[in-house]
């Protein structure tokens, strides 16, 4: 399919610069693919809008601090987004201007002064291989790093306590993503009581969301796009609730596109999830055969985005233009800190 398929124009207004009030408080779309139909609810009535038996899968990733701001030789300023390690002392690093940042260009991060960076290595995809002589690049982050919030929100270099606690899941644990899992930031203590109330299973598998998000697609067709991989972890336990849920006719949701990708990865030739650990780089487009998911809750996303690409491969790309045209008319606020989609 052509790239222009999957672009729209959104308002300047409708870019979310801010969470919710409250993270339930957000508005949630339920897109009805057999119906062709969209109505609109409040997140907080997710527990009502899914059905007893039904298996919810989460990513748990973590989102670490990983936006450093730093200066080079000359006292101009640079900014970086550590993205992986490869030791303690040396990670890869998304870094703006990259011209400013050859290799062996020296930094100084933050206000202390022994916070000294050196790019020792370009990798394939253009991040920096950035090392640390004098501590660990975690300690880095710990002392000086910021929640890397989306250049879309005006104030992403300047994020506050606030952006440290609404731009993480309530359920996050293990450390190692560079942006959120976006479409679980809705879900509260209080909504999670109320969906095992309903006997609705909450399993979860990590996703640690890296520089793939970032990446636009610039290919003329959309599936001659390529994903870097990402890392993954789904243990015995979720994949058995999946395979079960499959097995009793009751359906699995998706909490996001992470957890989609991270499913359906994982997803072997029979049908069944198996448990894994490593890298997935499962590119989803229109035509893929979804094995492991039946419905999904996921945010509005950016035009052009492989997390666009994705949601039109499960609902229908002119079903999902239909659905984001309708948000827009009808006020919904988009991106991160914006609204959610329930797609069944």
């Amino acid at each position: 399919m052509e790239l222009e398929e999957f672009d729209y124009d959104l308002p300047p207004w409708a870019i979310a610069q801010t969470p919710a009030e409250s993270r339930d408080a957000a508005r949630l779309l339920l897109i009805d693919r057999a119906r062709r139909r969209f109505t609109d609810y409040v997140f907080a009535d997710l527990p009502d809008l899914l059905r007893p038996g039904d298996c919810l899968v989460v990513n748990n990733s973590r989102v670490i601090p990983a936006r450093v701001l730093a200066r080079d030789a000359a006292g101009r300023p640079v900014e970086l987004l550590f993205a992986e390690p490869e030791s303690a002392r040396r990670w890869r690093a998304l870094v703006r201007p990259g011209r400013r940042c050859r290799v062996g260009a020296e930094l100084v991060a933050g206000d202390e002064p022994g916070c000294r960076l050196r790019v020792v290595g370009i990798a394939d995809d253009g991040l920096r291989i950035v090392e640390r002589a004098d501590g660990s690049i975690d300690e880095l982050l710990d002392a000086c790093g910021l929640p890397p919030l989306p250049t879309y929100i005006v104030r992403h270099a300047k994020p506050d306590a606030e952006d440290r606690e609404r731009y993480q899941t309530v359920y996050a644990r293990p450390p190692g993503s560079i942006a959120a899992p976006t479409a679980g930031l809705h879900f509260t203590a209080a909504v999670l009581d109320r969906l095992r109330q309903r006997r609705i299973e909450i399993h979860e598998l990590t996703l640690h969301v890296g520089p793939a998000t970032f990446r636009p697609v610039k290919t003329r067709r959309v599936e001659d796009h390529v994903l870097p991989p990402e890392r993954v972890a789904i243990g015995a336990r979720v994949a058995a609730a999946v395979n079960a849920a499959k097995a009793e006719g009751r359906r699995v949701v998706a909490v996001g596109t992470t957890t989609t990708r991270a499913l359906e990865g994982a997803t072997q030739a029979d049908g069944r999830v198996r448990p894994r650990e490593g890298a997935v780089d499962l590119y989803i487009t229109p035509g893929h055969r979804f094995q492991a998911i039946d419905a999904l809750l996921t945010n509005f996303h950016l035009p052009r985005s492989s997390l666009l690409v994705l949601v039109a491969a499960f609902a229908e790309p002119e079903l999902i233009m239909d659905a984001y045209r309708h948000a827009i008319a009808a006020g919904y606020r988009f991106y991160s800190y914006g609204d959610a989609t329930l797609i069944v």
